[in-house]
């Protein structure tokens, strides 16, 4: 009799804890992914799906990819669409599994699932055995009870760089052998949940593919064939190219690269290549990854409310609709900002740079109802995280656990420090090409000749600026 093994966010066979004891303890495993319709759903009040094409297709992708990784150990993927509970409810009676073994979530809405199935499975006398794999750290080996986490990153990343380690890989099982008579199931479809046959823009700085072979193709040629870690401190903000930084975060994303494999690896460059503030930092950034897991575990839904951790006021937030999708469809008048959300609509992908200001953009300027800004980005993203997408959304609407985070952005000087020449900008709004870098960034307030000259006209071939850009040219006063 089987162990069914679920799959969840872990869709990958290397440092697989879960998956790795399923095969160890029963002679037959029954792995599993299954769809649930919900995940689709539209936003309620702007109407977009929840989970965009581009996250979709790469989901779709990382699953054709797993299966073909269990064939060749001689199982399989059985993938199936409706309620996870009832499905494998149906798959335990079916197969008279003796348990069901998956990774363990900590958002809200997983955390109900799991509720759900547990009810489920307790009626059949089926146990059900969750695997932390979810963090470079196990919370067993942090410095802090799970109702202790540091609201502070700087406290969080110190507790644990002093008094924690990363654990070994587990390792990858070599067979794993199929109860009989088992039909996998087709591969999904975009067109199957209603999606059209949309593909990344051509300009798109990386092309995505799903799957666990693609996440470890690009660790090794990031790391190794490139020589890029070596970089990546004084790369990681640019906007431009493929390896200005690692761009791992789809691959964490889906569970396809562990970030045990990334630091292990990091280890072994810094023995053979180098180590300096690079190898560092791009650990320092796992470890963010980290907090924003432990503190969605600590705080739950409060992330997803516009109040957020701290329950700050909400009423200064507007709803103008008309505000939100001049800005999420790249029309607000401010370069660098319509650059990065056009990239995001046609790719699936922004930077941690275009990030920052887009969302700086949205609620500092413009007071446009944060969490709008959020599920917008969890419909485009393909490297949709929930806790790092809204536990970063928290930071910039100043609604986060930390309340010493302050994430203004003056988005002139951030434009003319990351894209000085305008090249960025021009790939992305080719209509203003012709504009001198020293006016792009500041379009609203350049002398109209030379909008002449460049074929522009404010209002007509690029919208006037939703804000008075003369605020960022301003100095600051200096306190006496």
């Amino acid at each position: 009799m089987p162990i069914i093994y679920w799959f969840r966010n872990d869709l990958r066979l290397h440092d697989n804890e879960g998956f790795s004891q399923a095969v160890a303890d029963s002679s037959d495993v029954l792995p599993v992914f299954i769809i649930d319709p919900r995940s689709f759903d539209e936003h309620p009040d702007l109407g977009f799906r929840k989970a965009g094409v581009f996250r979709v297709r790469f989901l779709f992708e990382a699953l054709a990819d797993l299966r073909e990784r269990l064939r060749g150990r001689g199982g399989d993927l059985l993938i199936r669409v409706g309620n996870v509970a009832d499905v494998l409810a149906d798959l335990a009676q079916a197969y008279k599994a003796t348990a069901v073994y998956a990774g363990k979530e900590i958002t809200h809405d997983d955390v109900a699932m799991e509720a759900e199935v547990d009810q489920k499975m307790t009626s059949l006398n089926v146990p059900v055995h969750y695997f932390w794999m979810l963090s470079l750290y196990h919370p067993d080996d942090l410095p802090f009870a799970a109702d202790a986490i540091p609201d502070a990153y700087r406290d969080f990343r110190r507790g644990c760089e002093r008094e924690s380690g990363v654990r070994p890989e587990v390792a990858e099982p070599e067979r794993v052998t199929l109860p009989g008579g088992v039909d996998p199931g087709p591969l999904p479809t975009l067109t199957q949940f209603g999606y059209d046959d949309t593909r990344q823009d051509e300009r798109a700085a990386i092309r995505h593919v799903g799957g666990e072979t693609a996440a470890l193709n690009r660790l090794a040629a990031y790391f190794w064939e490139r020589d890029q870690l070596r970089n990546y401190k004084f790369t990681r903000n640019n906007v431009l190219g493929e390896d200005y930084s690692s761009k791992f975060s789809a691959w964490l994303a889906y569970g396809c690269l562990s970030p045990r494999r990334v630091y292990w690896q990091v280890k072994q460059y810094e023995k053979e290549r180098v180590k300096n503030v690079s190898t560092y930092w791009l650990v320092f950034e796992l470890i963010w990854r980290d907090y924003f897991r432990f503190i969605t575990a600590k705080y739950g839904a409060r992330i997803f409310f516009p109040s957020g951790p701290r329950r700050v006021q909400t009423a200064h937030w507007n709803r103008n609709k008309e505000l939100f999708w001049q800005w999420a469809n790249g029309q607000t008048g401010v370069p660098f900002v319509d650059a990065n959300m056009r990239e995001l609509n046609l790719t699936g992908y922004q930077s941690n740079r275009g990030r920052q200001n887009v969302a700086s953009l949205l609620l500092n300027d413009l007071g446009v109802l944060w969490t709008w800004g959020a599920a917008y980005l969890e419909s485009l993203l393909i490297d949709y995280d929930p806790c790092s997408n809204w536990g970063n959304w928290n930071l910039v609407a100043k609604v986060s656990a930390d309340p010493r985070m302050d994430r203004y952005f003056n988005i002139y000087t951030q434009g003319r420090k990351y894209d000085p020449k305008g090249e960025y900008v021009s790939r992305w709004l080719p209509e203003l090409a012709n504009i001198p870098p020293e006016h792009l960034h500041l379009i609203s307030l350049a002398d109209p000749a030379i909008l002449a000259e460049a074929g522009v006209t404010l209002g007509e071939t690029y919208p006037q600026a939703l804000v008075d850009m003369s605020k960022w040219t301003r100095k600051k006063k200096v306190k006496k």
